[in-house]
C-alpha cells in the first residue's frame, strides 16, 4: 500500500507547486498502478491475476492505470505518454492496451498499442468506456476497471482463438441498455433506409435491390455486446499480489483508442 500512496504524494506535491507532471517518471506498479488509490485492496489481487492470464494466454499486456488528475492536460495525451514510456506490450508486437481513468476529472481513456488496433477498433473501444459508466459513477473503481479487462481480455483471446479461465464474481452487472449509444444508433438506421432506398430498383421500396452494405450496417449496428463475457473453465493461476508481473515489454503506440466520460 505504501507504495501507492508515495505515487500519489508525488503526484499532488507536482500540482501543489503549480507544475505540469512529467507523466514519464512514473513508474509501474504491475499490471494495475492505482496512483490515486481508489481501487480496493480485495480487487487487486483479482485483477492482476486476470491480467496475468491473459499475458500468459495470449501475449497481450494490459495496464490499468489511475491518477487522481490530470492536471489540465488533454487525457490522450496522458495516456499516450505513460503508454509509450512503460512499453506496454511486447516489443515488435506491439500488442498492448492501457485503461487510464482520471478520478477528479472523471475521465477514462483506452490507449491501444499498434498490434491489437485491428481487434480493437474505436468502436469497440468506445462501447467498453460506455459500459464502465455505471460502475465509475457508483464508485466501484475495482469492479469497473475489473470488468473491463475481461471484455478487453475476451476480445483477444477469440481473435487469437485461445480459451481464457474464467474470471471472478463481479458486484455489478450491467444492462444492455446501459451500453447503447442511443444517438449513433438511430443515425445509423436513418442512413441504413437512405442506402437501401438509393439501392433499390426504381418503383420498390424495399431491401431487395440495397446490396450487402446495408446489412453490414445492421449488423453492426445490433451486435451484441461482450461486455465482461467469460471464458470456459475456473479461474486459475497466480498467487502473488502482483499476478506475476515481470514488467512491460517495449510496446509502442500511435494514440489509437477512444476516451469518455462518467
Amino acid at each position: 500500500m505504501r507504495k501507492w500512496l508515495r505515487a500519489g504524494l508525488v503526484l499532488a506535491a507536482w500540482a501543489a507547486a503549480g507544475r505540469a507532471v512529467d507523466w514519464k517518471t512514473l513508474q509501474p506498479q504491475g499490471y494495475l498502478s492505482d496512483f490515486a488509490g481508489v481501487v480496493p485492496e480485495a480487487d487487486r489481487a483479482a485483477i492482476a491475476s486476470y491480467c496475468a492470464t491473459v499475458e500468459h494466454s495470449t501475449g497481450a499486456q494490459i495496464a490499468l492505470v489511475t491518477v487522481p488528475s490530470l492536471e489540465g492536460e488533454p487525457i490522450e495525451d496522458v495516456a499516450n505518454t505513460i503508454f509509450r514510456a512503460w512499453g506496454v506490450g511486447q516489443k515488435g508486437a506491439n500488442e498492448g492496451i492501457m485503461l487510464l481513468l482520471a478520478i477528479q476529472d472523471r475521465r477514462d481513456r483506452l490507449e491501444v498499442g499498434y498490434g491489437l488496433e485491428p481487434i480493437l477498433p474505436d468502436g469497440v473501444d468506445g462501447s467498453i468506456l460506455r459500459q464502465m459508466r455505471p460502475a465509475l459513477r457508483r464508485g466501484d473503481y475495482g469492479d469497473a476497471m475489473l470488468a473491463a479487462a475481461e471484455t478487453l481480455g475476451a476480445a483477444i483471446a477469440q481473435a487469437k482463438h485461445v480459451t481464457l479461465a474464467q474470471g471472478p464474481a463481479r458486484r455489478y452487472q450491467p444492462r444492455t441498455s446501459d451500453s447503447i449509444p442511443w444517438p449513433m444508433l438511430l443515425g445509423g438506421i436513418f442512413v441504413l433506409f437512405w442506402l437501401v432506398r438509393a439501392g433499390a430498383p426504381r418503383g420498390y421500396g424495399g431491401f431487395g435491390g440495397g446490396g450487402i452494405l446495408p446489412a453490414l450496417i445492421l449488423g453492426n449496428l445490433m451486435g451484441r455486446s461482450t461486455w465482461g463475457s467469460r471464458g470456459g473453465g475456473g479461474f486459475g493461476g497466480f498467487d502473488s499480489s502482483d499476478g506475476g508481473f515481470g514488467g512491460f515489454g517495449g510496446g509502442d503506440s500511435g494514440g489509437g483508442g477512444a476516451s469518455s466520460d462518467w
